[in-house]
């Protein structure tokens, strides 16, 4: 059904040099504000006999928001928003995953932001499994979630002078990952 076959079960833990989970949100009700989390980790677990046995974690640095403008960052990483001195780890942790068609996937797990967990279902995409040139086994994944950022407890926001607010409430989750096989020697020759 997908391309995993059973050489494919096993740990793969996500490359932060070529991972990325971002976010975009409005800003001002006219314009698009969009980040990065440059501090990302993740291992997924794939039983690709049977991928329902399957699972996925992802700890985000809260601390490492990037959106390219240093006063924002700053207040991003305030009480205002992630709190991240007492909060410093965003985590995503599967409790479900489930191959919906071919090589797409439902995973279905409990986010946690600060000091709120909510269970989300997040499809993902099998972009590929190439070996590269470094001999790692190596799988590529992209998915986007849009989540309402109040949920989690990320309530700041400032009432504009015609009406709407300063912050959307709605976030865009972006996920660009790729993952590494962990092998012995030997399987990867």
């Amino acid at each position: 059904m997908t391309l995993f076959d059973p050489s494919m079960s096993g740990e793969w833990r996500f490359d932060p040099a070529h991972t990325r989970v971002g976010f975009s949100a409005r800003h001002a009700m006219v314009t698009t504000v969009r980040g990065t989390f440059k501090e990302v980790s993740g291992v997924i677990r794939v039983d690709a006999e049977e991928v329902s046995r399957s699972s996925v974690e992802v700890v985000i640095q809260a601390a490492s928001v990037d959106t390219y403008n240093a006063q924002r960052d700053e207040h991003l990483r305030s009480v205002d928003f992630f709190d991240v001195e007492t909060y410093p780890e965003i985590r995503f942790v599967s409790s479900t995953v489930d191959e919906v068609e071919e090589d797409n996937f439902m995973v279905v797990g409990d986010l946690t932001i600060k000091s709120t967990t909510k269970q989300v279902a997040i499809p993902i995409a099998l972009l590929g499994i190439q070996r590269d040139p470094m001999g790692n086994l190596r799988a590529g994944f992209e998915a986007t979630r849009r989540l309402n950022r109040k949920e989690f407890g990320l309530h700041w926001n400032m009432p504009l002078d015609k009406g709407g607010v300063l912050v959307s409430e709605k976030v865009s989750l972006e996920f660009e990952i790729s993952a590494i096989k962990t092998e012995d020697a030997d399987q990867a020759s």
